[in-house]
């Protein structure tokens, strides 16, 4: 999916708003201005002020982009997610990987409680007691529109924003987002540590998301293991505060569709695989590139159940 520029200038024009005074009474940057003028990718909490500010739904500002191939999993997977078909591929993926993500980084929800928030966008209780936290659920909801933002964005090159929207979908409307330090959608403010891993420092984030972007795109088409590279290397930045794991693996999972290969879920049982895989990296590539392919396995044995070729 993409900006309908079309749309959006036709509008402006119609309402005799040009770029200079959107920018002065959107406070937009001359850097956005600059990438409207170019017809560039553009955040997607910008274009939701711009289509607020033209009184227009921001559907009227996209369009899907169709001039890509499209493999038979990736077809179905828009297909039924435009068409709302409940029981498919779409939905279960939306539920194996909303929970596999959530629960190896700590989400007490179980499986079937993650199934009950999206087929009925409801939560129900047991009567064990048991101590659900808000943001598990919030979060939960919120990787739930965080694919439904991959798929529609699934031929879209990577870039800082996209990565940076990706982000903002999962953390929005939890308790990070109350914090004056946290930053969703944007890069740490403060550094971190992962396990006994030092991370990029925050003042060099930018720079190194700019080049390990640039190196990627640059090299066509990808492999697994380039997809793979690059996730390993997104995770050693570690560019936000929290939510790098989730955004990590909904990235491998954009990629893996955009470059026509299947995706991986990473689950309770490659968890210890998948994390010793991500520290012996840098001397030993063949623990995280087989945990990947495990979990590529895994999620193969549920496209063949709906009779999907891949």
């Amino acid at each position: 999916m993409a900006v309908n520029y079309n749309k959006l200038f036709n509008l402006l024009e119609k309402r005799n708003i040009n770029l200079t005074k959107l920018s002065e009474d959107l406070k937009i940057s001359s850097t956005t201005i600059s990438k409207l003028k170019k017809k560039e990718y553009i955040s997607l909490q910008i274009l939701e002020k711009i289509a607020n500010y033209l009184s227009v739904q921001i559907d009227l500002l996209l369009e899907f982009e169709l001039a890509h191939f499209k493999t038979p999993l990736l077809t179905r997977l828009l297909e039924e997610k435009k068409n709302k078909i409940k029981g498919g591929i779409y939905h279960q993926t939306q539920i194996l990987l909303t929970y596999n993500s959530n629960h190896i980084e700590g989400s007490k929800l179980s499986f079937d409680e993650t199934r009950y928030i999206f087929e009925t966008n409801t939560i129900s209780f047991d009567h064990d007691k048991k101590v659900i936290m808000i943001d598990d659920i919030i979060e939960t909801i919120n990787h739930f529109s965080a694919i439904d933002f991959m798929l529609e964005m699934v031929f879209e090159p990577l870039s800082e924003q996209l990565i940076k929207d990706l982000h903002y979908f999962l953390k929005r409307n939890t308790k990070d987002e109350r914090l004056d330090w946290f930053g969703v959608g944007e890069y740490k403010k403060m550094p971190n540590i992962v396990g006994d891993e030092e991370t990029t420092r925050p003042e060099n984030v930018e720079r190194e998301m700019n080049e390990l972007l640039k190196t990627y795109e640059n090299n066509e088409p990808k492999t697994f293991e380039e997809i793979i590279d690059f996730h390993y290397k997104f995770e050693k930045i570690h560019p936000f505060q929290d939510g790098n794991g989730r955004v990590g693996r909904l990235i491998a999972f954009k990629e893996l569709l955009r470059h026509q290969q299947v995706p991986f879920t990473i689950d309770k049982e490659l968890k210890v695989f998948y994390y010793r895989g991500l520290k012996k990296y840098p001397t030993e590539k063949g623990y995280l590139i087989d945990t990947c392919l495990s979990g590529q396995d895994k999620y193969k044995k549920v496209v063949s159940y709906f009779k999907i070729k891949h």
